[in-house]
């Protein structure tokens, strides 16, 4: 699974932040507690003393250190008995004052061996949530909020089905994805003219595979575009080079890459060459892209070329929209 390294260095940042105000309300137990019972850090300092003495003897050369780690071990227990029974008499829990890991499975260091553990993986996810936002309203938009009821029953001639049943087999298409979503899916290509639900749907599935601890990024094809224009000619640009450098390793990297609104930029030769990279480099590193266009897939090959369409048509489930434009239902 690939992550977001912009998005991780802020959940690791916030993890790290938890992890310090933890530490700052057990700093404020213990001073609370000395202040009560002064017998109390007494105990802390010679439970620390013991501590030291336990390891002295355990390198102490010469002479069997078993014995001595033994007493010693019973000397500490009895110290923590001895405070454990203060602070039961105060109303507090025994280990009130014991500095305890949140996460007992990582010890919140975030990780188990070399993988992300779950505590961590929901700082990540919130923080992926935060910036797909931006783009996104993942507010109101998901599966459980998309309506039907402004999609038309009337069959349509051509399509030989109407809006109301293309977009039954649309919503059971993309969510049917976003919960199985997986190294083993495939892509899809949305299609059809502005105001259908493409976006509603995007978001909905960016908001189930992002939960799900997958990396997910979505933007706007121009955007995109732009950034890997900036690469090239901000090479030696200092910062905002190195931005250009991070955004585009992002589209290339994520687990699931959504460009919405592809068509709608200037095409020239520049971005027919960037899409080809992106899709191409994509499928050949097994990641996952949806993509969403007011174009067809035959508009689309005579935009973007014979390569791009052959790809599209190859390896891209594609799902068409039709019907009239929510937005303008909505305004009625």
């Amino acid at each position: 699974m690939a992550y977001d390294g912009k998005v991780l260095r802020r959940a690791v940042a916030r993890y790290d932040e938890e992890k310090q105000r933890r530490a700052e309300q057990l700093r404020a137990r213990k001073r609370s507690c000395y202040a009560s019972s002064p017998r109390i850090e007494e105990i802390d300092r010679e439970l620390a003393h013991t501590m030291g003495k336990i390891i002295a003897s355990g390198f102490r050369r010469g002479t069997d250190p078993r014995s001595a780690i033994a007493a010693l071990r019973e000397e500490n227990l009895a110290l923590q008995r001895e405070r454990g029974e203060l602070l039961t008499a105060m109303g507090y829990p025994a280990d009130y004052l014991e500095d305890k890991p949140a996460c007992e499975q990582c010890g919140d260091t975030g990780w188990v061996g070399n993988k992300m553990c779950a505590c961590l993986r929901g700082y990540y996810a919130s923080e992926q949530n935060k910036e797909l936002s931006r783009m996104l309203d993942l507010g109101t938009q998901s599966f459980e909020t998309f309506r039907f009821d402004y999609y038309s029953r009337v069959p349509d001639y051509e399509q030989n089905l109407s809006p109301y049943q293309r977009m039954e087999k649309n919503y059971d298409a993309c969510r049917d994805y976003a919960y199985e979503f997986s190294p083993k899916s495939g892509n899809l290509l949305l299609s059809g003219d502005p105001g259908l639900g493409k976006t509603f749907l995007s978001a909905s599935i960016a908001r189930v595979v992002s939960d799900a601890g997958h990396s997910v990024v979505y933007d706007t094809a121009s955007h995109i575009f732009s950034r890997f224009e900036a690469k090239k000619f901000n090479r030696d640009n200092g910062e905002e080079g190195d931005d250009a450098d991070a955004d585009t390793a992002r589209y290339l990297k994520c687990d699931l890459l959504i460009i919405d609104d592809l068509g709608t930029e200037m095409t020239t030769s520049f971005v027919q060459s960037t899409l080809y990279q992106i899709v191409n480099s994509r499928l050949t590193s097994g990641r996952k892209t949806i993509i969403s266009t007011n174009l067809n897939p035959d508009d689309l090959g005579a935009r973007y070329g014979a390569a791009i369409l052959s790809r599209i048509m190859g390896e891209y489930r594609i799902l068409p929209f039709f019907g009239e434009d929510i937005r303008r239902l909505k305004k009625k």
